[in-house]
């Protein structure tokens, strides 16, 4: 079964991040996850930016400031083999993914503490609960990721990146029904090039853990035609390709069909 940690790690594809992080610049909030540097790089910049335009009041700009302070820890690199000397003013790297999560965890837990009920501390709900379902602690998780599903802006551009780790944790709780139910969601609202076909492909592993093996390999196939070159569609061809050599018949995707120029 595939956890919420090894799609993070499969999903490190530059030209992914940087399609995105592109995207980033004309609405000064999109940002990809926070598990490479790059990426928590964009996630720090973007939150607090995304935040900052939408608060009024000492309060709020307080919290909008110290919610930048605290999301530092992203930007942090992890590496067993660097040195231990750095610049004056700067932070060593981790020496594990682990070490990183648990500094994520006490950084935004000791944030939304301080700044309780400030946008803020909603925006930071996120964050802190896609690192404790990097923690295999999807009871943690949950509730914070309903949280910021719940009271985040509608049109806020990571609701994307919460259905998904909505149905991560109610995956890891065995509520697959529910989880098939989020992750068709996430295909639904789906509105980034970066978490395109994603909705489709947690689907067909739901419907792989439920049993219904026919249907997720129909679901597969439609991968690569809804978001060719995708994320997605790499890992639809390596469902398919295990899928393939157990034996299993996995449909053909249909070709696509380009519209017609009435004009020529």
């Amino acid at each position: 079964m595939a956890s919420y940690k090894d799609e993070q790690k499969e999903l490190k594809q530059p030209d992914e991040f940087q399609k995105l992080g592109a995207e980033a610049v004309p609405f000064l909030e999109k940002h990809g996850r926070q598990v490479v540097t790059g990426v928590g790089g964009v996630l720090a910049v973007g939150l607090v930016i995304a935040i900052g335009a939408s608060m009024s009041g000492r309060g709020e700009e307080t919290a909008s400031r110290d919610f930048g302070a605290s999301l530092k820890v992203l930007e942090r690199t992890v590496s067993a083999t660097a040195p231990t000397e750095v610049k004056p003013g700067e932070e060593p790297p981790f020496k594990t993914e682990a070490e990183k999560d648990e500094a994520i965890v006490k950084a935004l837990s000791d944030f939304r503490g301080k700044h309780a009920g400030t946008k803020a501390a909603v925006s930071a709900s996120l964050p802190l609960g896609q690192a404790y379902l990097r923690q295999s602690k999807p009871d943690q998780a949950l509730p914070l990721i309903e949280e910021y599903i719940s009271k985040a802006e509608q049109n806020d551009p990571l609701r994307p990146a919460a259905y998904e780790a909505r149905g991560y944790a109610l995956e890891a709780q065995k509520k697959y029904d529910e989880a098939l139910n989020a992750f068709d969601l996430l295909a639904k609202e789906n509105k980034t090039d970066f978490m395109k076909g994603m909705g489709l492909y947690h689907r067909a592993r739901m419907l792989l853990i439920k049993g219904d093996t026919a249907a997720a390999a129909k679901t597969l196939s439609e991968i690569e035609n809804a978001a060719p070159g995708s994320a997605a569609a790499r890992l639809a061809k390596d469902r398919i390709t295990m899928l393939t050599a157990q034996g299993i018949d996995v449909p053909k995707p249909a070709p696509v069909v380009q519209a017609i120029d009435a004009g020529k």
